[in-house]
């Protein structure tokens, strides 16, 4: 259950992130051409192929930017933190039939309990209807349906874009959910077969990761339609876009003014505020004189990356992961925290996440523990309400139309109190977040 400051926080969010998009997305841009820093597009095209890199730049994506956009938000003691953002996220579907389900149980239980009234976040159908707004806006003027292409190593959200798919079709909206290889290619474009006859393919909504094109079917047969413009494609292949690097970005000193001038004060300070503080763990060396920017063990300054190896287990309240572009960097995989860690095995993951940095960059980032709730939910096995004490990760769903940004649903994973990293997991609690109405007495 949400407060109403709380709902406010989310539904504020959605316009500081998209911006924070659009800046990242000239931040890139200007460095490529040696307006800014040239080390900030070599950081964000480390471990890329030269290819996918180029095919990112052409001009027909210079102001692509995704179009969904969902943080991964950890409340604490001191307040909310973004752990990070997602552009190609699982959960949409999930949270739309939860909507639907818990709306239909918050009106009957409003309906003899008048005095206890809650209003879901996004609404009934807030997930349904702010994705398919989505789905417009991206196909733009491009004629033909859309196809959700789900990648075989995403197979497990293929049951859950397929019955969205089926909700937005009801709307009149045609959609299809497909694997790569039900993707026909033609001379004219990209062609779908569906209640035996063909439609041609004005959208792909891409549900598959970047770093995992080779392993997908007609890759570059879709690469080669969206170039020459048969096909729309959204999130747009743009791997600059979905490092969590950018996090180090936003805080690096010598960038502030131009993040300062993009955001605008209040948001620059709000957004680095909600986001930890994050370094790349680059492998070059630094100069004797010089320090890393912000990163302190204890109360000393950190001048290499091996003086973090002899900060104690209280000290090192850090998280170490991959960056982006690998498939340990989704889904927790990869994912290593500090002070859990025995001493050599905090040394040895450090000196592997350095030694990665040529293929597979990691980061360093502040670890902020959640705040605990306590929880009940109907096990199954037992059939009886069971109380769970737990840290919650809240996912805000952002679909963006033009200028607008809505916030359509909250989902809320609670995962038990010994967890120490927050994803979805079979002993969590998984529901969608709801704001208690103002007029309840």
């Amino acid at each position: 259950m949400l407060s109403q400051e709380q709902l406010t926080f989310f539904v504020q969010l959605g316009p500081q992130l998209l911006s924070f998009y659009r800046a990242l997305n000239r931040l890139y841009h200007e460095s490529v051409k040696g307006a800014q820093p040239t080390w900030v597009a070599s950081w964000l095209d480390q471990g890329k192929p030269d290819a996918l890199v180029n095919y990112s730049r052409m001009k027909r994506f210079r102001d692509s930017v995704p179009h969904v956009i969902r943080p991964d938000v950890i409340p604490t003691q001191d307040g909310m933190v973004i752990t990070e953002l997602d552009s190609v996220p699982g959960g949409i579907g999930l949270t739309a039939a939860m909507s639907r389900i818990y709306a239909d149980l918050v009106s009957e239980f409003s309906a003899l309990s008048p005095q206890s009234c809650y209003d879901l976040v996004g609404g009934r159908d807030g997930m349904v209807r702010g994705f398919g707004a989505m789905l417009r806006s991206a196909q733009k003027d491009q004629t033909g349906c859309v196809a959700i292409v789900v990648s075989e190593e995403a197979k497990d959200y293929l049951p859950e874009m397929t019955w969205l798919a089926a909700q937005l079709r009801e709307q009149g909206l045609l959609v299809w959910c497909v694997e790569p290889r039900a993707i026909r290619f033609t001379e004219d474009g990209l062609r779908l077969s569906v209640n035996n006859s063909e439609q041609a393919i004005g959208l792909i909504y891409r549900f598959y990761e970047l770093f995992d094109l080779l392993n997908i079917p007609k890759a570059e047969l879709v690469q080669y339609a969206v170039k020459k413009e048969r096909v729309t494609v959204t999130p747009p292949y743009k791997p600059a876009l979905e490092e969590k690097s950018a996090f180090a970005l936003l805080h690096h000193p010598v960038l502030s003014p131009f993040w300062s001038k993009e955001l605008g004060p209040d948001d620059f300070l709000q957004l680095t505020t909600i986001m930890p503080k994050t370094w790349l763990l680059d492998p070059s060396p630094i100069p004797p004189m010089a320090t890393i920017p912000g990163l302190y063990v204890g109360e000393r300054a950190v001048a290499s990356w091996s003086g973090l190896e002899t900060a104690t287990q209280k000290e090192r309240h850090f998280v170490i992961k991959p960056s982006g572009f690998s498939e340990l960097a989704w889904g927790s995989r990869g994912v290593s925290i500090g002070h859990d860690l025995p001493q050599a095995e905090w040394v040895d993951t450090l000196r592997n996440a350095l030694a990665s940095f040529p293929t597979t960059p990691y980061l360093l980032q502040e670890f902020h523990k959640g705040r605990l709730f306590e929880m009940d939910y109907l096990d199954e096995g037992t059939n009886r309400l069971t109380h769970m004490a737990g840290r919650a990760r809240l996912s805000p769903y952002y679909f963006v139309t033009g200028e607008k940004v809505e916030l359509a649903g909250i989902l809320a994973t609670i995962c038990p109190a010994d967890k120490k990293i927050l994803h979805g997991m079979k002993d969590a609690i998984m529901v969608p977040c709801a704001v208690l109405t103002d007029n309840v007495q």
